[in-house]
């Protein structure tokens, strides 16, 4: 059995493809689910919303807290990383990572990023050690097999490797990097483009968007198998 994190992280509620003003990441995000549980429907399935219930973001306590050994801990320690453990846990028990995550500012929102910190956590999902033999810092996850898939929107056009805004995109570098510092190395992304003009290259990238999510979903199930 797969299980699968459902992550969402668009601050629209809807889906593109049932509200006019709805978030296309959710579509993908929705697509990609229940295709997967189409095909194979005794898998799991847990849903975690940052667009609209965002993780609390890093703060001093948190970092004195993590940074404290877990022997070490006082009461109010565990209190400040109790949110934090919750999202790890979370991608403990997943096998895939469902990342709906749209371009804001040319970046992941904020709410977005506030989950990454809370999930690249010292101790749990990197480790670190200042006295070990080359590079102090692993990742944890590394032989776990876990993989992940960021489904994107821009409002733009032209941000893929090559193209004439790539320089500008961090959304999916940033995300690849933050979790393969944790040892989710393979991860696919596809997204949507030209969001702010509304015209047919938009209807067309949705188009193209949702054949590859179909086409990935095929290649990932024959490789679970």
């Amino acid at each position: 059995m797969t299980t699968l994190l459902h992550l969402d992280a668009s601050a629209r509620a809807g889906r593109s493809d049932l509200q006019p003003h709805g978030s296309h990441t959710r579509r993908l995000s929705h697509r990609f689910v229940q295709q997967w549980l189409q095909q194979r429907p005794g898998d799991q399935v847990s849903v975690r919303d940052v667009g609209l219930n965002p993780p609390s973001p890093v703060s001093g306590a948190w970092i004195h807290a993590a940074f404290t050994a877990p022997s070490s801990r006082q009461d109010w320690m565990h209190k400040v990383l109790a949110e934090s453990d919750a999202l790890v846990d979370e991608i403990l028990a997943a096998d895939i990572l469902v990342l709906g995550v749209p371009m804001y500012n040319f970046n992941v929102p904020a709410q977005f990023k506030s989950w990454i910190d809370n999930i690249v956590r010292v101790g749990r999902t990197f480790g670190f050690d200042r006295n070990r033999q080359g590079e102090p810092y692993w990742p944890m996850l590394k032989d776990a097999n876990k993989r992940a898939v960021v489904l994107s929107s821009r409002g733009d056009y032209g941000y893929g490797a090559g193209q004439r805004s790539a320089a500008m995109n961090h959304v999916e570098p940033s995300t690849r990097s933050a979790l393969a510092y944790i040892g989710v190395s393979e991860l696919h992304s596809i997204a949507i483009e030209y969001d702010e003009f509304g015209d047919d290259r938009l209807a067309a990238s949705i188009a193209a968007a949702e054949t590859e999510v179909d086409t990935l979903i095929s290649r990932m199930i024959r490789d679970t198998r």
